[in-house]
């Protein structure tokens, strides 16, 4: 039983993590963003993407074997509605956060470039930031329901 609530635990920490990580990103892109200083852009990006590196992509892998652990060691399977539901909306979160992280990559690049060479933010940044904005909210979303299907597993 122990080893049971061991991994269900590391299970929701991961999620928090996930989730926590996230949101705090997406905040310091964001923010950093609307003051429009290539340097402070320049500098949080470089932060972000290695936020993402040592925590978004670490807590995903856990997420998903803990998650398959879990539906095994419970004999769930993939059956129940809530389960299928949360696996369909993971694979989302994953298809818009693998180019949100090469958008933050490249934004950050660019940032660096314009503050190496004294000139203005590209307009590339900005295409890049409204494709990043713009896959944020179906991720963002799409982890909220996740939450709710693991806690009410309806039908």
């Amino acid at each position: 039983m122990m080893d049971y609530l061991l991994v269900k635990w590391i299970h929701v920490l991961s999620s928090t993590l996930l989730f926590g990580t996230g949101l705090g990103i997406a905040y310091f892109c964001w923010t950093a963003h609307r003051g429009g200083d290539a340097r402070v852009i320049a500098a949080t990006a470089k932060q972000v993407v290695v936020a993402d590196a040592l925590f978004t992509a670490p807590a995903v892998l856990v997420q998903f074997g803990t998650g398959l652990w879990l539906m095994h060691r419970l004999g769930i399977g993939f059956d129940p509605y809530w389960i299928r539901a949360a696996l369909v909306l993971f694979v989302l979160v994953g298809a818009c956060w693998l180019p949100v992280v090469w958008l933050q990559w490249r934004a950050a690049r660019l940032a660096r470039h314009a503050v190496e060479t004294g000139g203005a933010l590209p307009a590339e940044y900005f295409r890049l930031m409204r494709w990043w904005f713009a896959l944020g909210w179906p991720a963002f979303i799409s982890v909220l329901a996740i939450f709710w299907l693991m806690v009410a597993k309806p039908g």
